[in-house]
C-alpha cells in the first residue's frame, strides 16, 4: 500500500441498423427450429446455481425472481476481459455502457434505476466475493473487478433486490474462481485499436488443505478519443482453507491502481457531429484527469453446525484514494474547488444463519442475518490552476454508517408450490464535520439518519419438471449519496430536505428449461417510485438535488439460451421498458417544468442483444460467433430536450483452441462495430454545459491469446 500514499504527489499531466439485427434474430430462430427436431449434439447444462437471490445455493429455475448467471466461458472466451460491460450486455433489463472514458466508471442501470448517475454506479448494489463494492450511501465502483479470475457473475433484478437494502434496481455479484486441484499457470494478453493492450497472469492450485488463486493484470489504452489515455493495474487473490469437513475459511484481497487517467469529458451535439474522436477544449485547458488507488481485503468463515444449520461470518476493510481534476477552476471560496481529493477508509462485518427443517412435513429454509458497514472519508477540494493544484477550497470529514437486519423463509407448502418471504430493516446515518469555514463559506457540518423496512414475497408454481411460473412483490429504497446530500440551494449545511426514494415493485414470470439444452425466461414488471432524486441546480461548482414527483417503470424481459446441436449455441436477450415521470415538477435555474409523461433520461426504451456461436469441437479447434446489439435512443435530461439516437452494432469473432499434453492454448480475433456505425454509446445526463454525448468507437479490432499450463 506504499504507493497509495505517494500516488498523488506525482502530478505529471499527459501533454446500425434495426434490419441487420432483425436478420440475426431470423437466423437464430431458423437454427433453433432445426435444432429442436434433432436429438444429437454436444450435451451441456444450461441450469445454474445462484446464491444472490436467496443468500444460499439454489437453482435459478426455482427462484421467484429475475436472476441470470454469466459463466466463465462467456466472461473469457473471445473477450478482452477489461470491462464488466463486455459480459453484462447479454442480460435483459440491464444497460451497461462503456463510456470510452476510464476516468469515469461504467454507466450501469437496471430496469431504469441508476441511469442518471454521473459518478460511479448507484441504484444497483455491487459485490465481489460477498464484499460490498457499494458504499453504505448507495454509491459503488466497478473498476477494481478482475475478470481474469472471475468464475461467474450473478445479476438480480426486481423486487428481491430489496433483501440487500439500499438498492432498488438490482444486484450484481462477481465471484472469483475456486482453486484448482492441481497447480495451473495461465498467461493471457492481447492488443487492438487505439493503442489498447492487456497482459495478465494467474496461478491456481491446492496443497494439503490450502487452495489459492492469484491473478494480476495491466491494461493500457491511448483512447478512442483525444485526451483519453488510461492505464489500470489490478490484482486479485483468493485463499481457501478447508479446516475440516464442516469448516471453510476464505481470504480475499484485491488492489486497483489507475494513475493520471485522462478525462475527455462529453461532447456537445455540434462537437460530436464535427469530430466524434475530438475533445472539448475545457478538458485540455484544465487537464481533466483522475488517479485511483484502492486496496481491500476480507475474510469469510463458513461452518456447518449440524446437517440442518449453517453459519456464515465475514469481515472486510479497505482504503480508496481518488484525486480528480475537473473542468473549472473552482476559485470561489464557496465553490468546493476544481480538484476533488478523497481519502477514504471503509469496512464492515456480516453474519447469517441458514436452518433447514421440515414444517408440517414440507421442506422449510430459514435465513437470519445482519450487516454493519461504514465509510469514513476525508474530502478536500482545491483550485484547479489549469491542471496544477492551487489553494484549498474544501476540507471536511464525512462518515456514513449502515446497519441492517434481515430474515427470510422459503417453504414448499404443498407439492408443486413454494413460497419465499423476507424482510430487511435498514438504517443509514450521515455525519459531516466541516473544517473549511470562512466568512464566505459557512459551517456545513451536520448529520442525518434514514431508516426503512423492506418486505419481499414470492411464490412459485412448479407446473411441470420443465416449467415454473412465479410472481413476486417487494418494497425498496434508495438513499441519497453523500455527494447528493452535501449541499442545498441556499445557505450552508447538509440538504436535510432530501429524502430517500422508495419503490414498490411487482413481477410475474415464467421459466422454461428443456432437457438442459434450451432455456427461456420471460418476466413482466411494474414499479412505482416516490421521491425520485433528481438534479435541482448546478451553480459555481456545486450541484444540488431534490426529490421529484413519482415515477413509473413498466416493462418486459425475455431471454432465450439454447444448445442447438452441431456445435451451435444461440442466445437472445430482449428488453422493453417504459420509464416516465408520473407527475410534473419544477427544477433548475432558471426554473423549468418537467412534464408528466417525460421519459427518464439515460434509459433506452428498447434493447436487444443476440449471439450465434459455433464451436464444433468445444474448446478445441476453430470457433466463431456473430453478435448484434440494438439500443433505443437515450434522452439527455428530464426535459427530453435532446437525445442520442438509437443504434445497432454488429460484432464478429473467430478463435482457435488446441491442447498439447498438459498445455491448452487459445487465440481469438474480434471486430466490433463491423459496419462502422457512428453512434453515442452513452450520455452524460443533465450536463450543465450540454456536453451530453460520449461517442462509441467506429470499426475496431482486438486479438488475444491465452496459454494454460498444468504444472
Amino acid at each position: 500500500m506504499q504507493r497509495i500514499g505517494s500516488a498523488f504527489h506525482r502530478a505529471t499531466p499527459h501533454s446500425a441498423r434495426p434490419r441487420v439485427l432483425a436478420g440475426v434474430f431470423v437466423v437464430l430462430a431458423l437454427v433453433s427450429g432445426i435444432a429442436a427436431a434433432q436429438t444429437s449434439g454436444a450435451a451441456g447444462s444450461l441450469e445454474s446455481i445462484t446464491v444472490t437471490a436467496t443468500r444460499h445455493a439454489e437453482k435459478i429455475f426455482d427462484v421467484p425472481a429475475s436472476i441470470d448467471v454469466i459463466d466463465a466461458a462467456a466472461i473469457h472466451d473471445g473477450e478482452p476481459q477489461v470491462n464488466l460491460s463486455e459480459s453484462l450486455v447479454r442480460i435483459p433489463g440491464v444497460f451497461a455502457a462503456n463510456r470510452q472514458n476510464y476516468a469515469q466508471d461504467l454507466q450501469i442501470s437496471s430496469r431504469g434505476f441508476g441511469a442518471r448517475a454521473t459518478f460511479g454506479v448507484r441504484g444497483v448494489r455491487i459485490y465481489q466475493d460477498g464484499i460490498p463494492a457499494t458504499m453504505p450511501d448507495g454509491q459503488g465502483q466497478t473498476g477494481s473487478f478482475s475478470l481474469l479470475s472471475a468464475k461467474r457473475i450473478e445479476v438480480l433484478r426486481g423486487p428481491f433486490s430489496a433483501l440487500y437494502g439500499n438498492a432498488s434496481g438490482g444486484v450484481i455479484s462477481i465471484f472469483t474462481e475456486d482453486p484448482s486441484a492441481e497447480p495451473i499457470a495461465t498467461v493471457n494478453g492481447g492488443g487492438g485499436s487505439y493503442g489498447q493492450w492487456t497482459l495478465g497472469t494467474k496461478f491456481s492450485g491446492t496443497r494439503d488443505r490450502l487452495g489459492y488463486v492469484v491473478a494480476g493484470s495491466e491494461f493500457q489504452t491511448s483512447g478512442y478519443r483525444d485526451h483519453s489515455r488510461a492505464r489500470r493495474d489490478l490484482t486479485n487473490a483468493k485463499l481457501v482453507m478447508s479446516v475440516d469437513s464442516s469448516t471453510r475459511i476464505t481470504v480475499i484481497g484485491n488492489t486497483q491502481y489507475q494513475p493520471e487517467t485522462e478525462d475527455p469529458l462529453g461532447l456537445t451535439r455540434a462537437e460530436w457531429s464535427s469530430d466524434p474522436r475530438g475533445v472539448d477544449h475545457a478538458a485540455i485547458l484544465f487537464d481533466t484527469r483522475k488517479t485511483i488507488n484502492q486496496g481491500q481485503g476480507g475474510i469469510a468463515v463458513d461452518h456447518a453446525l449440524s446437517d440442518a444449520l449453517d453459519v456464515h461470518v465475514d469481515a472486510y476493510g479497505g482504503r480508496r484514494l481518488v484525486r480528480q481534476y475537473l473542468a473549472f477552476t473552482g476559485s470561489s471560496d464557496a465553490s468546493s474547488g476544481g480538484i476533488t481529493d478523497l481519502d477514504g477508509n471503509f469496512g464492515g462485518v456480516g453474519a447469517r444463519l441458514v436452518w433447514r427443517a421440515p414444517a408440517l412435513g414440507r421442506p422449510l429454509t430459514l435465513t437470519l442475518g445482519g450487516d454493519w458497514n461504514r465509510q469514513n472519508q476525508l474530502r478536500r477540494g482545491y483550485v484547479n490552476n489549469f491542471g496544477a493544484m492551487g489553494d484549498l477550497r474544501r476540507d471536511e470529514t464525512d462518515d456514513v454508517t449502515g446497519t441492517d437486519a434481515f430474515a427470510q423463509a422459503e417453504w414448499e407448502f404443498v407439492p408443486r408450490w413454494s413460497a419465499t418471504a423476507g424482510v430487511r430493516a435498514s438504517s443509514v446515518r450521515y455525519a459531516s464535520v466541516d473544517h473549511y469555514v470562512t466568512a464566505a463559506n459557512g459551517n456545513d457540518s451536520g448529520n442525518r439518519s434514514f431508516s426503512n423496512t423492506s418486505p419481499v414475497a414470492g411464490i412459485v408454481f412448479h407446473a411441470t419438471d420443465e416449467l415454473n411460473l412465479y410472481t413476486s412483490y417487494g418494497e425498496g429504497f434508495e438513499t441519497p449519496t453523500f455527494t447528493e446530500i452535501a449541499y442545498r440551494d441556499s445557505g450552508t449545511g447538509l440538504n436535510f430536505a432530501l429524502q430517500p426514494a422508495t419503490s414498490r415493485a411487482f413481477e410475474v414470470g415464467a421459466k422454461f428449461v428443456s432437457h438442459e439444452r434450451q432455456r427461456f425466461n420471460l418476466a413482466w414488471f411494474d414499479t412505482d417510485t416516490r421521491n425520485e432524486i433528481v438534479v435541482d441546480q448546478a451553480i459555481g461548482g456545486r450541484t444540488t438535488y431534490k426529490n421529484a414527483s413519482a415515477t413509473h417503470r413498466q416493462g418486459a424481459e425475455a431471454l432465450w439460451d439454447a444448445t442447438l446441436g452441431h456445435g451451435l449455441h444461440g442466445r437472445v436477450a430482449l428488453t422493453w421498458l417504459r420509464a416516465v415521470f408520473a407527475d410534473s415538477y419544477v427544477s433548475g435555474t432558471p426554473p423549468a417544468t418537467v412534464s408528466a409523461g417525460a421519459r427518464l433520461p439515460g434509459v433506452p426504451s428498447r434493447e436487444a442483444w443476440a449471439e450465434l456461436a459455433w464451436a464444433p469441437q468445444g474448446s478445441v479447434g476453430v470457433n466463431a460467433a456473430l453478435e448484434a446489439q440494438y439500443a433505443d435512443k437515450l434522452y439527455v435530461n428530464e426535459l427530453n430536450s435532446d437525445a442520442a439516437p438509437s443504434y445497432t452494432a454488429v460484432n464478429a469473432r473467430v478463435g482457435y483452441g488446441a491442447k498439447i499434453g498438459t498445455t491448452t492454448m487459445t487465440a481469438f480475433a474480434r471486430v466490433n462495430n463491423l459496419f462502422d456505425r457512428n453512434y453515442s454509446g452513452s450520455v452524460i445526463v443533465n450536463d450543465s454545459n450540454r456536453r451530453y454525448f460520449e461517442p462509441a468507437p467506429g470499426r475496431n479490432w482486438f486479438v488475444g491469446a491465452t496459454v494454460r499450463v498444468m504444472l
